[in-house]
Protein backbone atom coordinates (compact mmCIF):
# COMPACT_ATOMS: atom_id res chain seq x y z
CA UNK A 1 0.00 0.00 0.00
CA UNK A 2 0.72 3.48 -0.08
CA UNK A 3 0.27 4.56 2.99
CA UNK A 4 2.26 3.28 6.10
CA UNK A 5 2.15 2.38 9.84
CA UNK A 6 4.32 5.25 10.93
CA UNK A 7 3.40 8.07 12.96
CA UNK A 8 5.49 11.03 14.30
CA UNK A 9 4.57 15.07 15.18
CA UNK A 10 5.71 17.48 13.00
CA UNK A 11 7.05 20.49 13.90
CA UNK A 12 7.23 23.67 11.82
CA UNK A 13 8.48 22.61 8.40
CA UNK A 14 10.57 20.23 9.23
CA UNK A 15 9.65 16.43 10.10
CA UNK A 16 10.95 14.62 12.76
CA UNK A 17 11.70 10.99 12.06
CA UNK A 18 8.83 8.63 12.00
CA UNK A 19 8.93 5.60 14.56
CA UNK A 20 6.94 2.64 13.41
CA UNK A 21 4.08 1.97 15.57
CA UNK A 22 4.71 -2.44 16.56
CA UNK A 23 0.83 -2.70 17.59
CA UNK A 24 -0.09 -2.97 13.48
CA UNK A 25 2.74 -5.65 13.39
CA UNK A 26 1.61 -7.40 16.14
CA UNK A 27 -1.89 -7.34 14.95
CA UNK A 28 -0.62 -8.23 11.35
CA UNK A 29 1.33 -11.31 12.97
CA UNK A 30 -1.55 -12.57 15.24
CA UNK A 31 -3.72 -12.61 12.37
CA UNK A 32 -1.66 -15.00 10.14
CA UNK A 33 -0.73 -16.98 12.88
CA UNK A 34 -4.94 -17.32 13.13
CA UNK A 35 -5.00 -17.88 9.05
CA UNK A 36 -2.40 -20.88 9.29
CA UNK A 37 -4.07 -22.39 11.84
CA UNK A 38 -7.43 -22.30 10.85
CA UNK A 39 -6.11 -24.21 7.64
CA UNK A 40 -4.30 -26.46 9.58
CA UNK A 41 -6.94 -27.73 11.97
CA UNK A 42 -9.96 -27.83 9.29
CA UNK A 43 -9.45 -31.73 9.44
CA UNK A 44 -9.76 -32.30 12.62
CA UNK A 45 -13.02 -30.62 12.39
CA UNK A 46 -14.16 -33.02 10.39
CA UNK A 47 -14.12 -35.62 13.34
CA UNK A 48 -13.55 -33.45 16.61
CA UNK A 49 -16.23 -31.21 17.89
CA UNK A 50 -13.40 -29.55 19.95
CA UNK A 51 -11.57 -28.47 17.12
CA UNK A 52 -14.85 -27.72 15.17
CA UNK A 53 -15.62 -24.92 18.10
CA UNK A 54 -12.12 -23.53 18.01
CA UNK A 55 -12.28 -23.19 14.13
CA UNK A 56 -15.51 -21.43 14.39
CA UNK A 57 -14.66 -19.21 17.49
CA UNK A 58 -11.70 -17.46 15.41
CA UNK A 59 -12.54 -17.96 11.54
CA UNK A 60 -15.92 -15.56 12.72
CA UNK A 61 -13.08 -12.39 13.13
CA UNK A 62 -9.63 -13.88 11.60
CA UNK A 63 -9.87 -12.14 8.16
CA UNK A 64 -12.12 -9.71 9.09
CA UNK A 65 -9.69 -8.03 10.82
CA UNK A 66 -6.81 -8.75 8.28
CA UNK A 67 -9.08 -6.63 5.99
CA UNK A 68 -9.76 -3.96 8.44
CA UNK A 69 -5.81 -3.63 8.80
CA UNK A 70 -5.42 -3.92 5.22
CA UNK A 71 -7.85 -0.86 4.31
CA UNK A 72 -6.86 1.29 7.56
CA UNK A 73 -3.40 0.96 5.33
CA UNK A 74 -4.83 2.03 1.92
CA UNK A 75 -5.39 5.17 0.22
CA UNK A 76 -9.23 6.56 -1.65
CA UNK A 77 -7.23 8.69 -4.05
CA UNK A 78 -6.88 8.90 -7.46
CA UNK A 79 -3.22 6.29 -7.87
CA UNK A 80 -0.61 7.46 -9.46
CA UNK A 81 1.44 5.89 -11.99
CA UNK A 82 3.49 3.76 -9.31
CA UNK A 83 0.73 2.85 -7.23
CA UNK A 84 -0.68 1.51 -10.05
CA UNK A 85 2.52 -0.31 -10.99
CA UNK A 86 2.21 -1.72 -7.78
CA UNK A 87 -0.75 -3.43 -7.98
CA UNK A 88 0.99 -5.53 -10.90
CA UNK A 89 3.53 -6.40 -9.12
CA UNK A 90 2.67 -6.88 -5.88
CA UNK A 91 -0.31 -8.24 -6.20
CA UNK A 92 -0.86 -9.64 -10.29
CA UNK A 93 2.53 -10.91 -10.52
CA UNK A 94 2.74 -13.20 -7.60
CA UNK A 95 -0.99 -14.31 -8.14
CA UNK A 96 -0.19 -15.77 -11.55
CA UNK A 97 3.25 -17.15 -10.54
CA UNK A 98 1.60 -18.66 -7.34
CA UNK A 99 -1.55 -20.03 -9.58
CA UNK A 100 1.71 -21.72 -11.94
CA UNK A 101 3.28 -22.95 -8.62
CA UNK A 102 -0.28 -24.30 -7.17
CA UNK A 103 -0.82 -25.89 -10.92
CA UNK A 104 2.51 -27.73 -10.89
CA UNK A 105 1.89 -28.94 -7.02
CA UNK A 106 -1.28 -30.84 -7.98
CA UNK A 107 -0.32 -32.06 -11.27
CA UNK A 108 3.09 -33.69 -9.24
CA UNK A 109 0.59 -35.09 -6.70
CA UNK A 110 -2.79 -35.72 -7.83
CA UNK A 111 -0.91 -36.48 -11.42
CA UNK A 112 -3.87 -33.81 -12.57
CA UNK A 113 -4.34 -30.14 -12.76
CA UNK A 114 -6.58 -27.65 -14.89
CA UNK A 115 -4.89 -24.38 -14.79
CA UNK A 116 -7.53 -21.70 -14.86
CA UNK A 117 -6.23 -18.14 -13.77
CA UNK A 118 -10.41 -17.37 -12.93
CA UNK A 119 -10.38 -19.19 -9.78
CA UNK A 120 -7.85 -18.80 -7.09
CA UNK A 121 -6.21 -21.80 -5.32
CA UNK A 122 -7.12 -22.05 -2.04
CA UNK A 123 -5.34 -18.71 -0.41
CA UNK A 124 -5.13 -16.94 -3.36
CA UNK A 125 -8.40 -15.56 -3.13
CA UNK A 126 -7.26 -12.91 -0.42
CA UNK A 127 -4.39 -11.59 -2.60
CA UNK A 128 -7.04 -10.99 -5.57
CA UNK A 129 -9.38 -9.07 -3.06
CA UNK A 130 -6.81 -6.97 -1.59
CA UNK A 131 -6.23 -5.74 -5.80
CA UNK A 132 -10.26 -5.32 -6.49
CA UNK A 133 -10.75 -3.57 -3.01
CA UNK A 134 -7.69 -0.86 -4.00
CA UNK A 135 -9.55 -0.50 -7.15
CA UNK A 136 -13.05 0.02 -5.79
CA UNK A 137 -12.09 2.56 -2.73
CA UNK A 138 -11.59 5.21 -4.95
CA UNK A 139 -15.14 4.95 -5.87
CA UNK A 140 -16.74 4.37 -2.70
CA UNK A 141 -14.93 7.57 -1.34
CA UNK A 142 -16.05 9.69 -3.63
CA UNK A 143 -19.76 8.78 -2.19
CA UNK A 144 -21.65 9.53 0.74
CA UNK A 145 -21.95 7.37 3.09
CA UNK A 146 -19.34 4.69 1.98
CA UNK A 147 -19.68 2.33 4.89
CA UNK A 148 -23.66 2.27 4.09
CA UNK A 149 -22.82 1.46 -0.02
CA UNK A 150 -20.25 -1.42 1.19
CA UNK A 151 -22.67 -3.09 3.59
CA UNK A 152 -25.49 -2.97 1.01
CA UNK A 153 -22.97 -4.33 -1.78
CA UNK A 154 -21.84 -7.28 0.59
CA UNK A 155 -25.48 -8.36 1.81
CA UNK A 156 -26.85 -7.86 -1.68
CA UNK A 157 -24.03 -9.95 -3.58
CA UNK A 158 -24.82 -13.08 -1.31
CA UNK A 159 -28.64 -12.75 -3.45
CA UNK A 160 -26.68 -13.24 -6.68
CA UNK A 161 -26.39 -16.37 -7.68
CA UNK A 162 -23.91 -15.52 -10.47
CA UNK A 163 -21.39 -13.69 -7.92
CA UNK A 164 -19.29 -16.64 -7.60
CA UNK A 165 -15.67 -17.65 -6.67
CA UNK A 166 -14.63 -16.20 -10.75
CA UNK A 167 -11.81 -14.05 -9.51
CA UNK A 168 -13.15 -14.27 -5.78
CA UNK A 169 -15.38 -11.95 -6.46
CA UNK A 170 -18.09 -13.15 -4.01
CA UNK A 171 -15.93 -12.98 -1.05
CA UNK A 172 -14.20 -9.61 -2.10
CA UNK A 173 -17.70 -8.11 -1.95
CA UNK A 174 -18.35 -10.18 1.51
CA UNK A 175 -15.21 -8.58 3.35
CA UNK A 176 -15.62 -5.52 1.59
CA UNK A 177 -17.57 -3.62 4.39
CA UNK A 178 -14.17 -4.71 6.93
CA UNK A 179 -11.48 -2.77 4.36
CA UNK A 180 -13.96 0.17 3.67
CA UNK A 181 -13.91 0.33 7.48
CA UNK A 182 -10.22 0.02 7.88
CA UNK A 183 -9.77 2.85 5.61
CA UNK A 184 -12.52 5.21 7.07
CA UNK A 185 -11.17 4.78 10.35
CA UNK A 186 -7.86 6.07 9.33
CA UNK A 187 -9.59 8.48 6.87
CA UNK A 188 -10.94 9.99 10.20
CA UNK A 189 -8.22 9.72 12.29
CA UNK A 190 -10.23 8.25 15.12
CA UNK A 191 -7.08 6.27 15.90
CA UNK A 192 -5.59 8.89 17.29
CA UNK A 193 -8.23 11.18 17.86
CA UNK A 194 -9.55 9.01 19.98
CA UNK A 195 -6.16 7.65 21.20
CA UNK A 196 -7.43 3.84 20.66
CA UNK A 197 -3.54 2.15 20.64
CA UNK A 198 -2.39 4.55 23.44
CA UNK A 199 -5.65 4.54 25.98
CA UNK A 200 -5.92 0.57 27.14
CA UNK A 201 -6.68 0.46 30.85
CA UNK A 202 -7.57 -2.81 32.48
CA UNK A 203 -11.39 -2.78 32.49
CA UNK A 204 -11.01 -2.99 28.39
CA UNK A 205 -9.21 -5.57 28.20
CA UNK A 206 -11.23 -7.25 30.56
CA UNK A 207 -14.88 -6.64 28.30
CA UNK A 208 -12.30 -8.27 25.28
CA UNK A 209 -11.80 -11.24 27.35
CA UNK A 210 -15.08 -11.75 28.55
CA UNK A 211 -16.25 -11.38 24.68
CA UNK A 212 -13.94 -13.86 23.14
CA UNK A 213 -15.18 -16.29 26.45
CA UNK A 214 -18.70 -16.25 25.41
CA UNK A 215 -17.59 -16.49 21.66
CA UNK A 216 -15.98 -19.97 23.13
CA UNK A 217 -18.58 -20.73 24.79
CA UNK A 218 -21.52 -20.21 22.15
CA UNK A 219 -18.93 -22.17 19.65
CA UNK A 220 -18.80 -25.39 22.06
CA UNK A 221 -22.15 -25.10 23.48
CA UNK A 222 -24.21 -25.28 20.55
CA UNK A 223 -21.45 -26.77 17.91
CA UNK A 224 -23.90 -29.61 16.83
CA UNK A 225 -26.33 -26.76 15.42
CA UNK A 226 -23.35 -25.01 13.95
CA UNK A 227 -22.30 -28.00 11.93
CA UNK A 228 -25.96 -28.69 10.31
CA UNK A 229 -26.31 -25.54 9.24
CA UNK A 230 -23.02 -25.20 7.90
CA UNK A 231 -21.70 -21.94 9.91
CA UNK A 232 -17.95 -22.40 8.92
CA UNK A 233 -19.12 -22.14 5.15
CA UNK A 234 -20.94 -19.16 5.92
CA UNK A 235 -18.08 -17.38 7.49
CA UNK A 236 -16.45 -17.81 3.91
CA UNK A 237 -18.59 -15.32 2.42
CA UNK A 238 -18.30 -17.26 -0.50
CA UNK A 239 -21.71 -18.92 -1.59
CA UNK A 240 -24.88 -17.24 -2.05
CA UNK A 241 -27.37 -17.64 0.49
CA UNK A 242 -29.33 -20.30 -1.95
CA UNK A 243 -26.40 -22.15 -2.38
CA UNK A 244 -26.06 -22.13 1.73
CA UNK A 245 -29.43 -23.44 2.41
CA UNK A 246 -31.30 -20.22 3.17
CA UNK A 247 -33.92 -19.83 0.41
CA UNK A 248 -36.07 -16.75 2.50
CA UNK A 249 -36.21 -12.99 1.83
CA UNK A 250 -33.86 -11.93 5.26
CA UNK A 251 -31.01 -13.99 4.03
CA UNK A 252 -29.12 -11.28 3.90
CA UNK A 253 -29.78 -9.73 7.56
CA UNK A 254 -27.97 -13.66 8.46
CA UNK A 255 -24.36 -12.14 6.70
CA UNK A 256 -25.30 -8.84 8.61
CA UNK A 257 -25.00 -10.50 12.09
CA UNK A 258 -21.91 -12.28 11.16
CA UNK A 259 -20.45 -8.79 9.92
CA UNK A 260 -21.69 -7.37 13.25
CA UNK A 261 -20.19 -10.62 14.96
CA UNK A 262 -17.33 -9.90 13.25
CA UNK A 263 -16.38 -6.39 14.05
CA UNK A 264 -17.34 -6.95 17.82
CA UNK A 265 -14.68 -9.83 17.51
CA UNK A 266 -12.50 -7.91 15.44
CA UNK A 267 -12.80 -5.00 17.96
CA UNK A 268 -12.15 -7.31 21.16
CA UNK A 269 -9.20 -9.00 19.43
CA UNK A 270 -7.35 -5.10 18.69
CA UNK A 271 -7.96 -4.68 22.29
CA UNK A 272 -5.79 -7.54 23.49
CA UNK A 273 -2.95 -6.78 20.89
CA UNK A 274 0.01 -5.87 22.68
CA UNK A 275 0.83 -2.38 22.13
CA UNK A 276 5.33 -2.40 22.26
CA UNK A 277 7.48 -4.20 20.84
CA UNK A 278 8.48 -7.77 21.15
CA UNK A 279 10.76 -10.52 19.69
CA UNK A 280 8.20 -11.48 16.92
CA UNK A 281 6.66 -8.30 16.34
CA UNK A 282 9.58 -7.61 13.36
CA UNK A 283 7.31 -10.84 11.78
CA UNK A 284 4.34 -8.83 11.24
CA UNK A 285 6.29 -6.85 8.38
CA UNK A 286 6.18 -10.10 6.29
CA UNK A 287 2.97 -11.31 6.27
CA UNK A 288 2.45 -12.03 2.49
CA UNK A 289 5.21 -14.44 2.58
CA UNK A 290 3.33 -16.71 5.53
CA UNK A 291 -0.08 -16.44 4.23
CA UNK A 292 1.17 -17.36 0.04
CA UNK A 293 4.01 -20.13 1.50
CA UNK A 294 2.02 -21.90 4.36
CA UNK A 295 -0.77 -24.04 2.29
CA UNK A 296 2.07 -25.51 0.55
CA UNK A 297 3.27 -26.40 3.96
CA UNK A 298 0.21 -27.66 5.05
CA UNK A 299 -0.88 -29.39 1.80
CA UNK A 300 0.77 -32.99 2.18
CA UNK A 301 -0.52 -32.72 5.80
CA UNK A 302 -4.12 -31.80 4.46
CA UNK A 303 -3.95 -34.66 1.13
CA UNK A 304 -2.67 -37.57 3.07
CA UNK A 305 -5.64 -37.74 5.64
CA UNK A 306 -2.88 -37.55 8.45
CA UNK A 307 -5.43 -35.19 10.33
CA UNK A 308 -8.15 -37.28 9.64
CA UNK A 309 -9.55 -39.38 12.52
CA UNK A 310 -6.33 -38.38 14.54
CA UNK A 311 -6.80 -39.16 18.42
CA UNK A 312 -6.79 -38.30 20.99
CA UNK A 313 -7.92 -34.75 20.46
CA UNK A 314 -5.99 -33.67 23.29
CA UNK A 315 -2.98 -34.54 21.99
CA UNK A 316 -3.14 -33.88 18.26
CA UNK A 317 -5.20 -30.70 19.08
CA UNK A 318 -2.21 -28.59 20.91
CA UNK A 319 0.47 -30.55 18.55
CA UNK A 320 -0.89 -28.66 15.37
CA UNK A 321 -1.75 -25.37 17.16
CA UNK A 322 1.86 -25.56 17.97
CA UNK A 323 2.94 -26.87 14.64
CA UNK A 324 0.82 -23.70 13.05
CA UNK A 325 2.76 -21.11 15.20
CA UNK A 326 6.60 -22.80 14.09
CA UNK A 327 5.13 -22.59 10.12
CA UNK A 328 4.40 -18.80 10.91
CA UNK A 329 7.28 -17.72 12.56
CA UNK A 330 9.94 -20.31 10.19
CA UNK A 331 8.17 -18.53 6.70
CA UNK A 332 8.59 -15.06 7.82
CA UNK A 333 12.35 -15.59 8.60
CA UNK A 334 15.44 -13.83 6.53
CA UNK A 335 16.62 -17.30 5.19
CA UNK A 336 13.11 -17.72 3.61
CA UNK A 337 12.06 -14.31 2.34
CA UNK A 338 15.79 -14.25 0.57
CA UNK A 339 14.92 -17.89 -1.48
CA UNK A 340 11.25 -16.29 -2.15
CA UNK A 341 11.50 -12.88 -2.66
CA UNK A 342 11.88 -13.59 -6.15
CA UNK A 343 7.93 -14.85 -6.56
CA UNK A 344 6.15 -12.82 -3.62
CA UNK A 345 7.83 -9.88 -4.39
CA UNK A 346 8.87 -9.54 -7.85
CA UNK A 347 9.79 -6.57 -9.67
CA UNK A 348 9.09 -7.32 -12.99
CA UNK A 349 10.66 -4.72 -14.80
CA UNK A 350 10.22 -6.06 -18.36
CA UNK A 351 6.31 -5.54 -17.75
CA UNK A 352 6.90 -1.70 -18.29
CA UNK A 353 7.13 0.31 -21.00
CA UNK A 354 8.95 2.57 -18.25
CA UNK A 355 11.65 0.54 -16.54
CA UNK A 356 11.72 3.24 -13.61
CA UNK A 357 7.66 2.48 -12.18
CA UNK A 358 9.29 -1.00 -10.69
CA UNK A 359 12.10 0.75 -9.15
CA UNK A 360 11.58 1.15 -5.56
CA UNK A 361 13.87 2.51 -2.45
CA UNK A 362 11.41 0.32 -0.26
CA UNK A 363 9.17 -2.85 -0.09
CA UNK A 364 5.26 -2.95 0.79
CA UNK A 365 3.87 -6.03 2.00
CA UNK A 366 0.20 -5.82 0.19
CA UNK A 367 -2.02 -5.26 3.78
CA UNK A 368 0.05 -2.36 3.77
CA UNK A 369 3.35 -2.88 5.83
CA UNK A 370 5.93 -0.80 4.63
CA UNK A 371 9.83 -1.71 5.50
CA UNK A 372 13.22 -0.62 3.88
CA UNK A 373 14.35 -2.73 0.93
CA UNK A 374 16.73 -6.02 2.08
Amino acid sequence: MSSTPLTGPITGSVARPRRRVPFWDNARYACIVLVVLGHAIQRLTYDSDIAMALYLSFYAFHMPAFAIIAGYFSKSGPPTKKQMARVITDILVPYVIFEVLWTLTKWAFEGQANPNLTQPSWTLWFLLALGIFRLILPYLALLRWPLVWALLISVGAGYLPNVDSTFSLSRTLGFLPFFVLGWWVREKDLVNRLRLIDFRPWWLRAIAIVIFAVDIYVAWNWVNLWKRVDLDTWFFYNDSYADLGAHVWWSGGIRLLLIVIGLVLSVAFFALIPRSEHWWTKFGQYTMYVYLLHSFVLYPFRETGILRNAEPTWLWLPAVIVLSVVIALALATKPVRWVFRPFIEPRARWLFSDARLAETSRRDDPTGSRRPRS
